[in-house]
């Protein structure tokens, strides 16, 4: 008889509203087999007794539904951001706090270079926390006005590149490519916005970035999950699905050892030209499909509509930007969206849109609801992924026809200064990432990362959702706030519903996957401010035990 470990807890948290809490969660195999309280787990037939965990909280694993492998890559360039971050392999890296610190940071990374025609990469800049302050070919070619520089920035919708790049891929004032930012006399600035103007220069980052992944890059990102708690992952926006190698590789690495799930999302459109036709695409997926594990799920597809908010490329309705910037840039034209998403809706596929405009969601609701009048499809779940400016009366339209949202709650923090001040005013930022209207509205949510954009860390999410306050203090949109109760369920079993999973992971209860957070203190007994600081100690997935490399507060950490 396969013998039942019981795992005794100061407190475990289900989020199965029949059983909240509970002392001990009984596993058997990779399943859990019950929850409840130790006296009655040991009387299951095989029990036994292992106090691992006594001292910590249990929660079912976080459920990330909107991030991207490449995170465990961007990490071999150099970064350059903001804020301080930590790498999957627990080193802290400070961050640039002027535009200074940054040309220092490139400086010194350009000097460990070999060759003087090796480029430097790097990646994490935001300019909008330096208005005023331009940062595109003239300030990098302080650094080098020879070596190629291509430094990307936070959001991965703009990057800077200095005159050696401009030079090298022939972008001149005759480049007619949208998103070639000119100057006034109509000379290119080294800034460019979006993926068409991006890909002028692709070649330069082959191999490294977002989009590009290898089994080390898989390792780390499924790290960064152990450290943070988060058991199922995903890899929104695969450019690999189409070929063969590509998908040995997830097939490969993504094995039974592999310490996390993860839900690979074909880009279906928005990062360029397809590499197949769309109903080749669609149909491949669904092949795909069958090649699925416990632990690797395929079949999902990823479209993009618009670019960020902080960069100025995301599309908006009336009144749009603060100080009348132009609108943003579409990634693809209404037509295509529609025939791609035509396409894979019709082949059974989950999809989830990029839109962080309120022009962008009316886009995705217009076609969602014309799509499902000409081919019903009951419980589709196609989510609308950032939601960042999605209105009331559109999250009314997203319940009817049976959508889903994915908020980006961290912005609210990461660029909530900046949403108030510069991009669109503190009336509408109040209103953004508006995580108690679509739960009041009966739209099914999660909260997530979009790693590396910010932090993977669902309990930074849960932080920012229930406090909405920015770096400064402030509070933006204190009536869209939830409770922490809310914010919890929206990074377990609200995750696990949006990727169609919610029958396997999410919640505690017999008979799903034993995925489980290792936490050091209950997120409900602390104050919310605290809870992104809770120190997480590991995972449990399927069974199998993963340690956190990141230490407690106060322990110490790398330079």
């Amino acid at each position: 008889m396969e013998p039942t470990t019981v795992y005794p807890a100061r407190l475990v948290r289900t989020m199965d509203p029949a059983r909240p809490t509970a002392e001990a969660v009984a596993v058997r195999g990779d399943r859990i087999r019950a929850v409840g309280t130790v006296a009655e787990l040991m009387t299951y037939p095989g029990a036994v007794l292992d106090e691992r965990y006594a001292g910590t909280v249990l929660l079912p694993g976080f459920v990330e539904a909107h991030s991207h492998a490449g995170s465990g890559n961007v990490w071999a360039n150099t970064y350059v951001g903001l804020v301080d971050r930590t790498d999957p392999d627990g080193r802290r890296w400070p961050g640039c706090r002027t535009l200074d610190e940054v040309l220092q940071r490139l400086r010194e990374a350009e000097a460990e270079l070999a060759g003087p025609d090796e480029p430097l990469l790097a990646w994490g800049l935001d300019p909008i926390y330096f208005p005023g302050q331009p940062f595109a070919a003239a300030q990098l070619d302080r650094v080098s006005a020879t070596r190629p520089i291509h430094v990307a920035h936070t959001s991965g919708h703009v990057c800077a590149v200095n005159t050696a790049v401009l030079r090298r891929f022939g972008i001149d004032a005759s480049t007619p490519v949208p998103g070639v930012v000119k100057d006034d006399a109509g000379n290119p600035t080294g800034e460019l916005q979006e993926f068409a103007a991006m890909g002028l220069v692709g070649e330069l980052t082959a191999g490294t970035g977002l989009l590009t992944i290898d089994a080390r890059a898989l390792r780390r990102f499924a790290q960064d999950g152990v450290n943070t708690g988060t058991t199922t992952l995903t890899d929104l926006g695969s450019m690999l699905l189409m070929d063969d190698d590509g998908v040995e590789l997830y097939r490969s690495t993504v094995d039974d050892g592999f310490p996390a799930r993860l839900d690979v999302f074909h880009f279906g459109a928005g990062v360029g030209p397809v590499s197949r036709p769309l109903p080749e695409a669609a149909e491949r997926l669904v092949q795909l499909r069958e090649l699925s594990t416990d632990r690797l799920r395929f079949g999902n597809v990823k479209l993009m509509l618009d670019g960020s908010i902080q960069g100025f490329t995301a599309r908006l309705l009336e009144p749009g930007y603060l100080n009348g910037e132009p609108n943003g840039i579409w990634a693809v034209s209404p037509e295509e969206f529609r025939e791609a998403f035509e396409t894979f809706h019709r082949a059974g596929l989950l999809i989830h849109v990029h839109c962080n405009g309120d022009q962008t969601t009316q886009l995705f609701l217009d076609t969602l609801e014309a799509v499902l009048t000409t081919h019903p499809r009951p419980d589709h779940r196609h989510t609308c992924t950032h939601s960042q400016l999605s209105t009331a009366a559109q999250y009314r339209r997203m319940a009817a026809l049976g959508a889903c949202a994915n908020v980006f709650a961290n912005h609210i923090w990461a660029w909530g200064d900046q949403h108030m001040d510069l991009t669109v005013g503190p009336d509408r930022a109040a209103r953004m990432n508006a995580a108690a209207t679509a739960l009041r509205l009966g739209v099914p949510i999660s909260l997530h990362s979009d790693t590396p954009v910010t932090p993977l860390g669902p309990l930074h999410a849960v932080k920012h959702a229930v406090t909405r306050l920015t770096v400064s203090g402030r509070v933006m949109g204190e009536h869209e706030r939830i409770g922490v109760q809310e914010a919890l369920e929206a990074v377990t079993i609200g995750g696990a519903y949006l990727l169609k999973r919610d029958h396997e992971v999410g919640s505690l209860e017999a008979g799903k996957f034993a995925d489980l957070a290792v936490l050091a203190e209950d997120p409900l007994a602390v104050a919310p401010e605290e809870i992104g600081g809770i120190h997480v100690l590991g995972t449990v997935v399927g069974g199998d035990h993963h340690a956190s490399v990141v230490p407690a507060p106060g322990a110490g950490s790398a330079p």
